[in-house]
Parts: C-alpha cells; sequence; structure tokens
C-alpha cells in the first residue's frame, strides 16, 4: 500500500518557509506610511532604469533588485492574509494600489489566496545578464517562486497541470546545484530539482523510467549529503511516489 503523502511533506515544506519567512512581522506593523513612500521611490527608480537605454547588466541589476523589494513586500503581506483573512492597514492598502499604479502590481494568485512571487521580473533579470554576477541570483528566485506559487500542500499535486515548464525548472535547478555546490541556498534547490523530477516521472514528462532513475539518485545522494536535514524526512515518501 502507498503510504499517506501529505503530512510528511507539509510537515517538510512549512519547515522550508520557516527560513524565509520566520524573522517577519505582521504587514501591518512593519508597513507604515513612510516604509510604504520608501517602497515606491525604490520601484520607481528601478523601473526607470529597466525601460532606460543603459547598458543591460544595469538594467539587469535593476530588474533583480526591484523583483527582490516585490518579494519582500508579497511576504509581509501573505502573513497579514494568513493572520487576518486579508491585508490589514491603511498604508499596505495603499501600497498595494500604488505599485499597481507605478505599473508593478503584486500578482495575486486565485487558486491559492495569496500574493505571489514576481517570477517574471527574476527571469528579465537572468535574461538581460545571463553570465552576469547576479544571474544565478535571478535564477534562484524564478526556481523558488515557479515552485511554491505551484501547489497548495501537497507539491506532487501542483495546481496546474505539468508540462512544457517542467524540465526548464529542471535545468535550472540542475545548473544551480552543479555551478554553485556551497550557497546557502543549495540544499533547497536540491530538494526542489527532486520533487520536479518526481513530478516529471509521474506525469510522464520525457522519458519516464530515466525520470525516475535520475529522481532517485538525487534523492538518494541528498539523504546521504544532508542526513541531519528536516528535509530528509520526506525523502522515503518522494522515492515511494515514484512510477
Amino acid at each position: 500500500m502507498r503510504r499517506q503523502i501529505f503530512f510528511p511533506f507539509a510537515f517538510a515544506i512549512a519547515l522550508a518557509s520557516l527560513a524565509c519567512t520566520g524573522k517577519v512581522s505582521l504587514a501591518h506593523e512593519l508597513i507604515t506610511p513612510e516604509a510604504a513612500d520608501r517602497y515606491i521611490g525604490q520601484a520607481n527608480r528601478y523601473s526607470g532604469i529597466l525601460r532606460s537605454r543603459d547598458p543591460a547588466p544595469i538594467r539587469a541589476d535593476a530588474a533583480l533588485s526591484l523583483a527582490r523589494m516585490l518579494d519582500e513586500i508579497k511576504e509581509l503581506l501573505n502573513r497579514d492574509i494568513a493572520s487576518h483573512g486579508r491585508v490589514q492597514g491603511l498604508p499596505s492598502q495603499m501600497l498595494g494600489d500604488r505599485l499597481k499604479q507605478s505599473g508593478h502590481p503584486m500578482v495575486w494568485l486565485d487558486t491559492l489566496g495569496r500574493f505571489g512571487a514576481p517570477v517574471d521580473l527574476y527571469k528579465t533579470a537572468f535574461e538581460l545578464d545571463p553570465k552576469g554576477k547576479r544571474s544565478n541570483e535571478a535564477l534562484v528566485g524564478y526556481l523558488f517562486g515557479s515552485f511554491y506559487d505551484g501547489f497548495r500542500e501537497d507539491p506532487l499535486k501542483p495546481t496546474q497541470s505539468d508540462g512544457a515548464n517542467l524540465q526548464p525548472l529542471i535545468e535550472i535547478g540542475e545548473r544551480l546545484a552543479r555551478d554553485n555546490p556551497r550557497e546557502p541556498s543549495v540544499e533547497e534547490t536540491r530538494f526542489i530539482t527532486a520533487i520536479l523530477l518526481v513530478r516529471a516521472a509521474r506525469a510522464g514528462v520525457g522519458d519516464r523510467r530515466f525520470r525516475s532513475a535520475r529522481a532517485r539518485d538525487l534523492l538518494t545522494q541528498f539523504q546521504r549529503d544532508y542526513p541531519d536535514s528536516l528535509r530528509s524526512a520526506a525523502i522515503p515518501v518522494l522515492l515511494d511516489a515514484l512510477p
């Protein structure tokens, strides 16, 4: 009998997300009128550079900085929604309206009931300067945003059917793990890549036998390299989910 998938994944993913959100307070406590003005000022400055004729690396840096800023705002607003069911506080609401007016609205995900990552900006940042010093940072933002915005509780049950986007995400994850083995994000990157390979094998994307074998190898390596990781608790469930 196949083991229940929900609880181990919900546990592992919740713990993984704490690394990104554990130090963030509620939105209405942090987004003051002054903070909202600062965010809008930064958004306008980055947008101006992005629309300019400056060299591509400068525009790439502006796109990435803007994406990181919107990601920060997203975390604040989503914690507010999780706690209160909606965005609290006039400054937070005004910030959303002013970002929309500036041409960079927050991405709302109806299927999840929360704001999503600015993956298009991360993609733009990478495409403008694919060999730049911050190109990998842009890829990490794109990979993490695409992955975590793609499911509710169980990453093996995406909100949309896996298709053409799955292979590019797998390639990004494998590239990041290969080229940046000492980056702090590499553990999470490897874990995400393994999950994507499991999904590819289950969905029949490409050669199912090859995908299953590759996923099994990555999961085994992850368990070997991170024996004390909380994410390793999900490895047996992932292995059991392989076709």
